[in-house]
């Protein structure tokens, strides 16, 4: 799994290697091809609203990490098939599936994706988890990171402070630690009127730092959060990055309530709420474990592009797809392609939703106007469902609807 997949590859380099953004890309599939990120940052809240998933329903998602896989079962869909680029991310994913299944209490599945820096995790991987693995993912956990330790020692070492995203959100803490700010106060305030009054003592101030607007500026700074060159020229077409950062870090700390805005939780303190428990997601839950429990047999994953898996289904055999942002990455001739199969493989009726960097959709720009009539774009719902996901990265929520 060292190398990089040829899909990863026909994803990211669009351009030529010479040529800057190709040099660019090449750069972010190297540091791609590893964990990226240690939760995923679609609020699933906004998903499951957007998706009205039913007993009937067929999802077709990106694994990530592997929550939106588990969120969604809490809506007993029909099933799931979770697809990935990225064999780290679809290896967590599996594990998290496993461990669901074979560890003994919610407890255990809470120590170690909860906590996820328990020393009796691994003892418990091996006892429950290990023996039920494929030799695949079996071999993944027992190999080695670049720094000589066998990944499944994440789960002692702190999952969410040890990957790319988790490195890159200690850095940035560092830097405020420097200039005497303490972002994780956020997580004391008892109002939204606190959090705010927090938000421009120790968390504004930091973007005006030198060293922060530096890297800012840089391309390669945000590959830590999974953003390839095409996202952050897409952003950068916006105007003011720094402005758009700080923007985006204001909504995640102040418009929604600390005490369940478990974004917010890992964003200032690489952590859940592990006292009150309201800030984790629903897959933590202790309510929804049970039930989540039970709907595991719905779910199947596939390492590989998500247009190599469409086109080997049959017509109308999905009618939920869930993209996350992975339509930044591509060029139009791309998106005609994954959306002519979308035309094909989904029933009508069919939910579409994604993220984007920028506000606006790309496929208004992209698609054939013969293709885009297949579909209704959900404008306000789509509006809606920004304002309202916790997490406040992005710069758009879409929801798509295949026309009857």
């Amino acid at each position: 799994m060292a190398g990089i997949s040829a899909a990863l590859r026909d994803a990211v380099h669009q351009h030529a290697p010479t040529s800057l953004m190709g040099m660019q890309q090449r750069l972010f599939s190297f540091w791609f091809n590893s964990f990226i990120y240690n939760q995923i940052w679609e609020d699933p809240a906004v998903d499951l609203q957007a998706l009205e998933l039913n007993q009937e329903s067929r999802v077709l998602t990106i694994a990530s990490g592997g929550c939106n896989v588990l969120n969604y079962l809490t809506a007993t869909p029909a099933h799931i098939t979770a697809i990935d680029l990225n064999p780290y991310h679809m290896s967590l994913t599996r594990l998290k599936l496993a461990a669901m299944k074979h560890l003994p209490d919610h407890a255990a599945f809470y120590d170690f994706f909860g906590y996820a820096d328990r020393e009796q995790n691994e003892s418990q991987y091996e006892s429950h988890i290990r023996p039920h693995l494929d030799d695949e993912v079996d071999a993944f956990w027992q190999g080695r990171s670049i720094l000589g330790q066998r990944r499944i020692h994440m789960f002692r070492d702190g999952l969410y402070r040890n990957t790319r995203f988790g490195y890159f959100m200690r850095f940035l803490h560092w830097i405020a630690r420097q200039t005497n700010y303490q972002p994780e106060k956020i997580l004391s305030a008892s109002s939204l009127y606190e959090q705010k009054a927090i938000f421009d003592q120790h968390i504004a101030p930091f973007f005006d730092n030198k060293l922060v607007k530096f890297l800012g500026k840089l391309p390669v700074s945000v590959f830590s959060l999974g953003i390839p060159p095409q996202q952050y020229k897409a952003m950068k077409e916006q105007g003011n990055l720094i402005g758009q950062y700080r923007e985006r870090v204001e909504r995640l700390a102040c418009q929604f309530p600390i005490q369940d805005n478990y974004f917010a939780w890992q964003g200032f303190s690489h952590s859940y709420d592990h006292e009150k428990r309201e800030a984790i997601p629903p897959y933590l839950q202790a309510d929804n474990y049970e039930l989540i429990r039970s709907q595991l047999g719905k779910v199947d994953t596939h390492l590989g592009s998500m247009i190599d898996f469409l086109q080997a289904q049959a017509p109308h055999s999905y009618d939920r797809f869930v993209f996350l942002d992975a339509q930044d990455w591509m060029s139009d001739d791309v998106l005609c392609q994954l959306w002519t199969e979308i035309a094909r493989v989904g029933k009508p009726g069919t939910r579409i939703i994604f993220r984007t960097a920028a506000a606006e959709s790309p496929l208004e720009a992209a698609l054939p106007a013969e293709l885009l009539a297949q579909f209704v774009y959900e404008g306000e719902r789509s509006a809606q469902g920004f304002q309202q996901d916790r997490s406040a990265i992005y710069g758009g929520f879409h929801l798509y609807r295949k026309a009857d």
